[in-house]
Parts: structure tokens; C-alpha cells; sequence
């Protein structure tokens, strides 16, 4: 079994406005992978820029671990409201969140295991740079 970590953050100038986002990864123990960072338009909220930045984190993640199957993963990020969700404590009540929550369960899904972990923003920020 491979142990994995991942740190996510998402955004938008403007909320709604243009979104972005960014990820890292390693596999424990180990360093950190280069941030990947990516832009995802305008019309964007902060919360589906978060979705859509750990989508994109999981589904790289899968490219280079070899058999997500055997992989554990702790993903880690700033927002509780992603987090909360996707641990299953927080309903999804919001129309434009629910295809991407189903999305994001999806990618998580192909792994051994995904633990959801919150950190403080200033931790996102030193790990990711922004």
C-alpha cells in the first residue's frame, strides 16, 4: 500500500469572477511535488474553484501512483465547506455544488481510502504560494 498527501486551494477574483486554483502532492514519506497551478474562467465561485482544484489534484494524483486502488490519500485544504461535504457532515445545498461534490466523490472513490483533513489557510499559502 502507497500513502499519498495532497494540498488544494481554490478561488475567484470576484465571487463570482475568474476562477483558479492550485495543488501539490508527494508521497509519504517524501517531498513535495512542483504546484500545479490552473485557471478555470470567468463565472467562477470560490467554492466550485475549490471543488475543481481537488478534482484536479485527485485525478493527476491517479496518473502517477499506479494503482489508486492500493493508495491512501490525505487530502488537506482550507475549506471546511468542501471538506465537510465530501466527509459527509455537511448537506450539499447549493444547485451548482452538487455535480461537482458528485464528481469529486467520484475521483476519491478510485483510491484504497481519502481522509479529509482542514488546515489553517496560512499553511495553504506557505505550501502552495498564494
Amino acid at each position: 500500500m502507497s500513502e499519498y498527501e495532497i494540498v488544494f486551494d481554490g478561488g475567484s477574483k470576484g465571487n463570482p469572477g475568474r476562477g483558479y486554483g492550485s495543488f501539490r502532492w508527494r508521497r509519504v514519506p517524501g517531498g513535495w511535488s512542483d504546484a500545479v497551478r490552473l485557471e478555470f474562467g470567468d463565472n467562477v465561485t470560490n467554492n466550485e474553484a475549490e471543488y475543481r482544484a481537488l478534482m484536479a489534484a485527485l485525478d493527476a494524483l491517479a496518473d502517477v501512483c499506479g494503482d489508486p486502488r492500493s493508495a491512501s490519500v490525505t487530502v488537506r485544504g482550507d475549506s471546511k465547506l468542501v471538506l465537510n461535504h465530501l466527509r459527509g457532515t455537511w448537506k450539499v445545498r447549493a444547485d451548482n455544488l452538487r455535480p461537482l461534490h458528485g464528481s469529486a466523490h467520484a475521483s476519491a472513490r478510485r483510491y484504497r481510502s481519502v481522509r479529509y483533513v482542514w488546515q489553517r489557510r496560512d499553511e495553504s499559502v506557505r505550501l502552495l504560494g498564494h
